[in-house]
């Protein structure tokens, strides 16, 4: 199984709808909450020259936001990824 992060806030609903997907199919990501900003804030927008959450990486490969993993869902490309 491949290695996921996401960059989190625990008020976003996208942010929620992205961790629900990855779960069901059976992906625990490893979760950088940016609740309190910081520098983990500063690690996303230096990783992914994004400032929105979440941010996801598969293997340490930018994916992109919640559109962005269920286009790869809707495509048929997201369990191939994971898979790696």
């Amino acid at each position: 199984m491949a290695n996921v992060e996401m960059y989190f806030k625990s008020t976003c609903p996208y942010c929620i709808r992205a961790e629900a997907l990855l779960r069901s199919k059976g992906v625990e990501a490893d979760i950088y909450n940016l609740d309190a900003g910081g520098p983990k804030r500063d690690e996303m927008i230096q990783r992914s020259g994004r400032m929105t959450v979440p941010q996801i990486f598969i293997d340490g490969r930018h994916v992109g936001g919640c559109d962005d993993l269920f286009a790869l869902e809707r495509d048929g490309q997201l369990d191939t990824l994971l898979a790696a």
